[in-house]
């Protein structure tokens, strides 16, 4: 043998015996893969002497290099089959450093132009992230896997099979990221802006493109998903703020499909505890894009539409009220850009907007208030209910308005639009105790919005009342004005009146009959207005009726076919027909629920078919009193079952209330001067028919005095509203105009008062048995007060 060979073998002979076990595994022909025998010795050594592991490692990267830069990529297969082998069997506390020379060949297979080379890295990391290792890393980075998955997510591979492989590899790389430093406190944290704004982009690429099979697709959903649900407290701003990016980047907001798909991920993923993080993420999002296009604001808000709705309930958080401050300024902000027809967007100078767009936000964020409203507990939404009222301008109230001012059309806008959103918050609404989900504060403000002279308000109106009241689901069964046989077939829901309904109806009861009444009595009232009024009524008497209740809404209703026949009021024939109609129908509910067989055969035997409901005769001026409702007549027989029949005798009249003096103010704006001026006739008119009726001496029996003190109960009311209209005149005419009207009258308002005082204050009897009125005007002389004799029984 000659010497060379023979020192050749001698050195082969001195080689460590890992690196003869690693060259072992490794066959002549690279397609026979893996010699199995072989790599059972090399594994049995490396548990054996885990010591050597490191080594093992090193030798394994040192040929798995040399493989690749001889493009020898059948060894390479080869290589990083045994790498895996070795990691899977291996989990001793030497096994780091044999990690390092493991991620430092995966390193180089992903630095490797070859997407096979790519893809075989990508699978071994994915193994290794599986592996739960024994013992921590203090200095391990994965800061380059990151940067390579993500680059790997949008490659543009010309062979589309290949593409989507490189797209899944890149993929699975992130989740295995993820899997191996999420809960692992040693390693660099992967939360960091640095790592989240590579990984979720890279996902939501791939999120968007393809179809929904086994693509990356599907894949990258499964991993946003893993991703999104291991995410504590501290690190959702982080995961979530890519995608608000991203969004934006890629103007994905005006489609808003895929926004809203995205955030139906986020919303599924996280846990329910931190859904309010989202929520407040997405608001503050909204506030930053307030100068942007109605179509991206849209959008933001469909997503939040979404996200209220996936949120569990409460999960809001502990600002609740700033969520609804915040929708109520985007709100504000929308109305103000209509109106202006533009806005001075950020670095782009002034952006003409457009009307529909703007409508289209509005109705968006409405239907957003009222998601959130219904995750809300009751006591938190009453109290959103009170903040939105309080952001509703009231003129008079948080509104100056200078005289003879119109209420600006903002003004108007807002009010529509933040009523429309106490609709949506009031939908559902449920509570046990009115007084306390309904105060003073919330409950007077709106009533006196149903006054204003605007149709649509004042339907907005009825349906938060609507809202408020039904508490058993009856609201639909009052959907049409119409006459019921028998009312059972309703199945309307009735509960017995407790204690704190008794309570507010005592308090509250004689204002909701008042606007009622005075809401018929509207000119611009459509149909939709009565039938929300006789829903309003039904609901009344369903809910919250007592005896009590039950007399004073069956005076309403004969006050209001009163009403309909008085030719007084300027109503047209189709609001008479209409107030008739729901008269007519109000007393055939309620005589049903009272079950008196005597108020029922009286209502249902006077009804006329002809005036009912929209038929529009000619006039109902010649209306026989045989068709009509009798207040005696439902007296007398209310009366046999114990109810109040001095109250049910006495007319209904509308209290006169401080809060006509806001509600007067109109909505679409008619001038103050033209209202005082129209109140300061009526009442010089109806001053001069008081005096001209008095003047003759009345005769004061003991029937006078009866009927004074039956009708005590009207005259206070009608004093009342005498001295309503006094205060309200001063209170909206100029002062200009006041001044001058009271010296043109001085001379006649001192003649009536004279006329007044020789009424009331009687001279002596005259010998002439006459008395001189003044103005040479005499009349019979009556006896004196003071010397009429009355039965005993009649002084006390």
């Amino acid at each position: 043998m000659p010497i060379s060979t023979r020192v050749c073998g001698c050195c082969g002979a001195l080689r460590p015996r890992y690196k003869r076990l690693v060259d072992n595994i490794f066959p002549e022909d690279p397609e026979d893969g893996l010699v199995k025998a072989n790599m059972e010795k090399l594994t049995f050594y490396a548990l054996s002497a885990p010591e050597k592991l490191d080594r093992i490692g090193a030798y394994l990267s040192e040929r798995l290099s040399r493989d690749v830069a001889r493009h020898r990529y059948g060894y390479v297969c080869i290589a990083m089959e045994a790498l895996d082998q070795l990691l899977m069997a291996c989990h001793c506390q030497s096994i780091n450093l044999f990690v390092e020379s493991f991620l430092k060949m995966v390193r180089k297979l992903l630095e490797s132009d070859k997407p096979n080379l790519q893809i075989l890295g990508t699978n071994s990391f994915v193994k290794f992230a599986n592996i739960e290792e024994d013992t921590p890393s203090y200095h391990r980075s994965y800061d380059f896997f990151v940067s390579r998955f993500s680059e790997m997510c949008h490659s543009n591979y010309e062979d589309p099979d290949i593409r989507t492989k490189i797209r899944m590899a890149g993929i699975k790389g992130l989740q295995g990221v993820v899997r191996k430093t999420v809960n692992d406190e040693l390693q660099a944290n992967i939360w960091d802006p640095q790592h989240m704004d590579k990984i979720v982009p890279s996902l939501l690429f791939n999120l968007q493109s393809g179809e929904r099979t086994e693509s990356p697709v599907e894949l990258t959903e499964r991993c946003f998903r893993e991703l999104l649900g291991r995410a504590a407290y501290g690190n959702i701003k982080n995961a979530v703020s890519p995608v608000l990016m991203h969004m934006d980047n890629h103007s994905l907001w005006e489609e808003k499909i895929f926004a809203v798909r995205c955030f139906k991920i986020i919303m599924y993923s996280i846990q329910s505890q931190h859904s309010h993080l989202v929520i407040q993420q997405l608001l503050g999002h909204l506030d930053a894009n307030s100068k942007n296009s109605a179509k991206v604001r849209a959008g933001i808000v469909e997503v939040l539409l979404e996200a209220a709705a996936i949120a569990a309930s409460g999960s809001v958080g502990p600002t609740v009220l700033e969520v609804f401050n915040t929708l109520l300024r985007q709100l504000r902000l929308s109305v103000d850009y209509e109106l202006t027809g533009s806005y001075d967007g950020t670095n782009i100078g002034t952006q003409i907007i457009k009307a529909h767009e703007e409508r289209q936000l509005q109705e968006a964020v409405i239907r957003t208030i009222g998601s959130f409203a219904n995750t809300l507990p009751t006591y938190q939404r009453s109290e959103v209910m009170l903040f939105i009222m309080g952001k509703i301008p009231v003129p008079g109230v948080n509104l100056t308005l200078p005289p003879n001012e119109l209420v600006p059309q903002g003004t108007q806008m807002i009010q529509i639009m933040l009523l429309k959103s106490l609709v949506q918050v009031t939908m559902g609404f449920q509570t046990t105790n009115m007084l306390t989900a309904l105060p003073d504060t919330f409950l007077d403000p709106l009533l006196s919005f149903s006054l204003i002279n605007h149709p649509e308000v004042r339907l907005l109106v009825l349906q938060i009342l609507l809202s408020l009241i039904d508490r058993h689901d009856n609201r639909p069964k009052f959907a049409t004005v119409c006459i019921i046989s028998d009312i059972s077939v309703l199945k309307l829901k009735v509960d017995k009146c407790s204690r704190q309904d008794n309570l507010f109806m005592k308090k509250h009861g004689q204002h909701l009959c008042r606007h009622i009444y005075l809401g018929c009595k509207e000119q611009s009232s459509s149909q939709q207005h009565y039938e929300t009024l006789y829903a309003l009524l039904g609901l009344l008497c369903v809910e919250l009726a007592n005896e009590e209740v039950v007399v004073d809404l069956i005076r309403l209703a004969l006050a209001l076919q009163d009403l309909a026949l008085c030719t007084d009021e300027d109503l047209t024939i189709y609001n008479r027909c209409a107030v008739h109609a729901l008269s007519a129908a109000y007393l055939n509910l309620i005589c049903q629920l009272t079950t008196v067989p005597a108020f029922c055969q009286h209502i249902h035997e006077d009804f006329v078919l002809h005036i009912l409901v929209y038929r529009l005769p000619p006039s109902l001026e010649r209306v026989e009193s045989g068709v009509l409702f009798l207040q005696s007549k439902i007296a007398e027989v209310l009366g046999g079952s114990g109810y109040n029949t001095d109250r049910l005798a006495t007319p209904y009249v509308p209290q006169c209330t401080d809060e006509d003096r806001l509600s007067k103010r109109k909505s679409i704006g008619e001038t103050i001067s033209l209202q005082v001026k129209d109140i300061s006739l009526t009442q010089r008119h109806s001053f001069d028919a008081c005096v001209s009726q008095r003047t003759p001496a009345e005769e004061i029996t003991f029937e006078t005095l009866k009927s004074a003190i039956v009708d005590s109960a009207g005259m206070e009311e009608q004093e009342r509203e005498r001295r309503r209209q006094v205060v309200e005149k001063f209170q909206k005419a100029p002062f200009e105009e006041i001044a001058a009207h009271c010296g043109a009258r001085a001379t006649m308002l001192q003649s009536k008062l004279n006329q007044i005082f020789e009424i009331t204050i009687r001279p002596p009897p005259s010998p002439s048995g006459t008395i001189s009125l003044g103005y040479g005007q005499s009349q019979s002389r009556s006896v004196p007060i003071y010397e009429m004799k009355f039965p005993d029984l009649c002084v006390y």
